[in-house]
C-alpha cells in the first residue's frame, strides 16, 4: 500500500526571525517524514511610519517575504495539517497571525477546514513571557473551524528539553536572540509528529476537509 503524500500548512508570523526558525525547522522535517509543505509568513498590518521606529524591523519583513509567499484562503484549504506560528506580544499572538484566522469566515462558513490537523509554537523574549498562553491562545480559533487540535505531548526526549506539552516553543531574551538547537530539535519533533498522525486520519479516510475544499472549487 502506497501512503498517501500529507500536505501540511506552516503559517506564521515572524518579525526577527525567531518563529521563522521554528517554523523552517518543523516544516523541513516534515518533508523529511514525506509531507509536501507549504511555508507562508503573514503579512504586517502596521503602517510603514510605525514599523520605522523599530530598528531593523522593515529589512526582516522585506527578507522575510522575498522567501515566503502570503498565506491564502486557498492555501488552507488545500492543506491536511496547519501548523500556526507567532511570537508573543503582551501574552497574545501576533496581531499579523490574528489577521490570517480572522479572515478565514468563509472556510467556517463551509466548513473546509473541518477535520483538519492543528498545531501551533511560538517564541517569547524571556522566560514567562507568555509562549505557552499564546500557543493555547491558538487552540481556540481551531476549535471554532472544527480542526482536530494536536499538542506535542511529551512524545519526544526533545520535548523534554524544551518547548512544552502545547507546542515547541523557543525563549530568545530580546531582538538579538536565536532559538538554540534543543528549540529547533522540538519544532522539527512537532513536524514529524504532526505528519504520522495527519497521515492516520488520511488514510483512515477521516480527513473530511479534502473533499469539501475539492468540491467548493468545483
Amino acid at each position: 500500500m502506497v501512503e498517501p503524500r500529507v500536505r501540511m500548512l506552516v503559517v506564521f508570523y515572524s518579525r526577527t526571525g525567531s518563529v521563522e526558525a521554528l517554523a523552517v525547522a518543523a516544516g523541513e522535517a516534515a518533508r523529511e517524514a514525506g509531507a509536501e509543505v507549504r511555508l507562508r509568513r503573514a503579512r504586517e498590518v502596521a503602517s510603514a511610519e510605525d514599523m520605522s521606529k523599530v530598528e531593523g524591523w522593515r529589512e526582516e519583513a522585506d527578507r522575510q517575504n522575498a522567501l515566503y509567499p502570503e498565506p491564502t484562503h486557498e492555501d488552507a484549504e488545500w492543506a491536511d495539517a496547519i501548523l500556526f506560528g507567532t511570537p508573543s506580544y503582551f501574552g497574545a499572538p501576533a496581531t499579523e497571525l490574528k489577521n490570517f484566522l480572522d479572515r478565514l469566515g468563509p472556510q467556517w462558513k463551509r466548513g473546509t477546514l473541518s477535520g483538519k490537523v492543528g498545531g501551533a509554537f511560538a517564541a517569547a523574549s524571556w522566560p514567562h513571557g507568555g509562549s505557552e498562553v499564546v500557543t493555547l491562545a491558538l487552540y481556540a480559533p481551531m476549535a471554532h473551524l472544527g480542526m482536530v487540535i494536536l499538542p506535542t505531548g511529551y512524545t519526544d526526549e526533545a520535548m523534554l528539553e524544551a518547548g512544552s506539552p502545547y507546542g515547541a516553543s523557543t525563549i530568545v531574551g530580546g531582538k538579538k536572540g536565536k532559538p538554540r538547537q534543543e528549540d529547533l530539535d522540538a519544532a522539527r519533533h512537532q513536524g514529524r509528529h504532526t505528519v504520522a498522525i495527519t497521515r492516520a486520519l488520511v488514510i483512515a479516510d477521516e480527513m473530511p476537509s479534502r473533499a469539501k475544499a475539492e468540491t467548493s472549487k468545483a
